[in-house]
Formats: structure tokens, C-alpha cells, sequence
């Protein structure tokens, strides 16, 4: 029978070396919080209770993460070993297996974290540290093995002797423990080093004193378990995220042109035989059909966008696209725009709450916001739908089949109903029946001294 398991997430600190007054965890890596990034994959091991340890920062951390986790304060940053122990209240009487891991680790997986937690389990140790193998370890803590391939101990960099510093097993500072073995171990832990902190590593220490198992699980990917504390490792996370994204959907048959150009997030979903060119960055939740064509230059954000569609050097956002839709070059459509089926959006064509009926076309030069468009409607180049009035913004309504000539005004509220067409050149105040012809210009009139009146 599965044990119990419990996962505590450290997010309480500040960050100093990112040197930003954004907490540290909420830096995006490929668009997504870190500390998202650990929690999603968290909640993907089926663990049965998320606790994360917040301090700077407490109120934003739990407005991006929400109800989904526990949550628990440490007051002072008095270390690692003192962050885990602000979970006592939440899980510290439970029977189970608890996996310690850092908020600000984005590149972490659930195979290697669900792997870990069974490796622990299986060895029947107390504790198991999550280690990794390092071309250069420069800098990390080494860990040393005995004879029997257990582990001995853990030494810092600082404090290792030549001889161990050629060791390239390194802690990533990811562990596992048995749950009661950890709390009471961490009620043994002092402070009693230059920081005057308590760090959760003694725990190690105190539980190899007890004669108890600590095991270690090597990561397959050493990568994968980098923290993020400066901006350099964030690029760098960035990095290395990105190639997972887009090897993943390469294998699924997604055509990038250019991989190392293309930026896509960690919650996209695209069909096969679509190609994506360089420079487009699919940004949220985005979900992309089969056989499409994005880019070059292209940002897709929030969005969803049907089968066989097009989008070329554009920018969508917060929108609903249908299927064998052409967009662009050049077209911006903001949110709550909603096009159906074999809609074409051309250049230099913004769209804003709007929805635009099968068939449809804006090829060029046009704004339409708050506006209602049917099936089969043409809008003419440079035609505007005047929604805002200065305090309120109006509806416009297009009813099928109509024709909108071009530089056509129409001053919302207003409706021009089923194929019906409106002259080039009108500015529109009035509804225009359905099949009728609306046409209002005016000669020029001059109006002296209007300035001053």
C-alpha cells in the first residue's frame, strides 16, 4: 500500500541577488511564475497535501498559486532547516513520506520528483537526498558515498579537501524524508554557524548519528535541477526550458524552422503539421489546431486558434480564432474578439470585442471594436466602427451578407441590416435597412470661428 505524501515548498525568500522588487519564486521562466512551475508538477505526482513555506512577498505567492496548496509563514528567514519547520502545524502528526523542494527549481519534472519519492520508499531510508552528476560542481555541496554506495555525509564546496572536490555527485537540495523522522530530527537542528541559521542539511547528519538509512537518487538531467538566484540562472532556465517545450512538440509533430528562435509556453497545446517560423512567442494558454501556419513574428497569448488557420507577423490576444482563417501581416486583435470560420483579417486590421461571422473579411486598414459582424460581410478598407463617445462605448451591428465600402464611419448604435451596403465614404448615424443602399456625404462647410466657440 502507497504511503502518505506530502510535499513542502520553500517560497519564503526574498531573493536578493535578483536584485528586483518582484518576489524571487514569481520570476517567469517561458512565461510562467517558478514557483507555478514546482507546484504543477507537484500536483501532477498526486501528492496529498502541497504546503508552501512563504514569507516576503506572502500575499502575491498565494494569489498566484490560490487554493490549489497549504500554506505556512516564516516570519524571519532564519534558514532552510526553520523554513520546513513552519509545516509542523499543517502535516508534522501525519504518517507519510514528505518531499522537500525549492520554489525557485522551475525545470524540476514529476517523472523525476514520482521516481525520487518510490526510490525513497523502496530503500526503506529515512531520508533521500536528490542528486545530480556535474561537469563542473564548482560550487555545490559534494555528496560522498562509502564503500557500500550509501551516503556518508555531505560537504560544502568551501569545506571539501582536494580530493572530494573532484567528486562530481553534487546535492541539489531537493530531499526526501519520512515524515515523523524529519520533524523530529528538525527539533534537533541548531543554529550554531556563522549565519546563525538552521539548515535543513543537518537533518542528514542527525539521522545517519541515529544508525538510520539515508539513500541518494541521481537525476538523469542535471539541468533539470538548477535553482534559479540571479538573473544569469534565469536566462539560463529560460534556456533550458524552452528546448523541453519545443522538442516536446517537435516529437509530436510540430515544425519549428528555427527551435532557438521560437518561444513557447509551458501550457500551449499544438496540433500536428502545424509550423511555427521564428521569432512567434505562444504566451498562456494557448491552443493551436493542426495544420496551421504561424509566424514569421507572430504573438499568440491566451488564445485558441482552429484547424488550418494562418497568422502572419500579428498579434493576438484573449481570442477565439475558427478554422481556415488568414491573418496578417500585421493585424492586432485584442481581447474578446471572436472570428468564425474562413474569416480573413489583412494588414494593419485591429480587432477589439468583437465577433465576426463565417466567411467574413477586413483584408485592409480598418478598426472594428464592440461590434457584432455576420456571415459573409465585407469591410471595406479604412472602415471604422466610432464606438466610444468620449464616456461610453456603443454597439454596432452587421447584419449577413452586408457590404461596407470603404472609409465608411459607423456611429455606434447602429445597425445595418441583412445585405445591405454602405457607400464608400459615409459616416453612418442612422440604422440602415436590410438590402438597402446608405449613403452620407456631405459638401464641405466651413464654420468660422469654431475655435472659439
Amino acid at each position: 500500500m502507497m504511503k502518505n505524501r506530502f510535499a513542502v515548498v520553500l517560497a519564503a525568500g526574498k531573493g536578493t541577488r535578483m536584485k528586483s522588487s518582484l518576489y524571487k519564486v514569481l520570476h517567469p521562466v517561458c512565461g510562467k511564475p517558478m514557483v507555478q512551475h514546482v507546484v504543477d508538477q507537484l500536483n501532477a505526482c498526486d501528492v496529498d497535501d502541497v504546503v508552501t513555506i512563504v514569507g516576503h512577498g506572502a500575499g502575491k505567492v498565494k494569489n498566484q498559486l490560490g487554493d490549489r496548496v497549504s500554506y505556512a509563514i516564516q516570519e524571519e528567514q532564519l534558514g532552510t532547516g526553520h523554513a520546513v519547520m513552519q509545516a509542523e502545524s499543517v502535516i508534522g502528526k501525519k504518517e507519510g513520506t514528505t518531499l522537500v523542494v525549492s520554489g525557485d527549481t522551475p525545470l524540476l519534472t514529476a517523472d523525476t520528483l514520482i521516481s525520487l519519492m518510490a526510490h525513497h520508499e523502496e530503500t526503506k531510508a529515512k531520508a533521500t537526498i536528490l542528486t545530480a552528476t556535474a561537469d563542473d560542481p564548482t560550487g555545490y555541496g559534494r555528496v560522498l558515498r562509502n564503500d557500500g554506495d550509501q551516503v556518508e555525509r555531505i560537504v560544502e564546496h568551501k569545506d571539501a579537501t582536494y580530493k572530494e572536490r573532484r567528486v562530481k555527485e553534487i546535492n541539489t537540495g531537493t530531499y526526501v524524508f519520512d515524515n515523523h523522522a524529519l520533524f523530529d530530527a528538525l527539533n534537533h537542528v541548531d543554529n550554531d554557524n556563522v549565519q546563525g541559521e538552521y539548515y535543513l542539511p543537518d537533518v542528514i547528519e542527525i539521522l545517519q548519528s541515529r544508525g538510520e538509512t539515508v539513500s541518494a537518487y541521481i537525476a538523469e538531467d542535471f539541468h533539470e535541477t538548477m535553482g534559479v538566484n540571479d538573473r544569469i540562472a534565469l536566462s539560463e532556465a529560460e534556456k533550458w526550458m524552452k528546448r523541453r517545450i519545443n522538442r516536446h512538440w517537435m516529437t509530436q509533430g510540430v515544425t519549428m524552422t528555427d527551435p532557438e528562435q521560437t518561444y513557447i509556453s509551458s501550457d500551449a497545446v499544438i496540433g500536428a503539421d502545424t509550423v511555427i517560423e521564428p521569432g512567434c512567442m505562444i504566451k498562456g494558454r494557448v491552443s493551436i489546431g493542426s495544420n496551421c501556419h504561424i509566424g514569421p513574428q507572430t504573438v499568440v497569448e491566451e488564445s485558441e486558434v482552429a484547424d488550418n488557420s494562418v497568422i502572419r507577423q500579428s498579434t493576438v490576444h484573449h481570442s477565439k480564432i475558427g478554422s481556415r482563417v488568414n491573418i496578417g501581416p500585421f493585424a492586432h486583435l485584442r481581447p474578446e474578439t471572436d472570428l468564425g470560420d474562413d474569416v480573413r483579417v489583412g494588414n494593419f486590421v485591429e480587432l477589439k470585442k468583437m465577433s465576426m461571422g463565417n466567411g467574413s473579411k477586413a483584408s485592409h486598414l480598418s478598426y472594428l471594436g464592440d461590434a457584432e459582424i455576420g456571415k459573409g460581410v465585407n469591410v471595406g478598407c479604412g472602415s471604422i466602427t466610432v464606438n466610444y463617445d468620449g464616456k461610453n462605448k456603443f454597439l454596432t451591428t452587421i447584419e449577413d451578407g452586408a457590404f461596407i465600402g470603404c472609409n465608411a464611419n459607423l456611429i455606434a448604435p447602429v445597425t445595418v441590416g441583412e445585405g445591405a451596403y454602405v457607400a464608400a465614404g459615409s459616416t453612418i448615424t442612422d440604422d440602415v435597412p436590410s438590402e438597402a443602399l446608405g449613403i452620407a456625404r456631405a459638401r464641405q462647410s466651413n464654420k468660422e470661428g469654431y475655435k472659439k466657440k
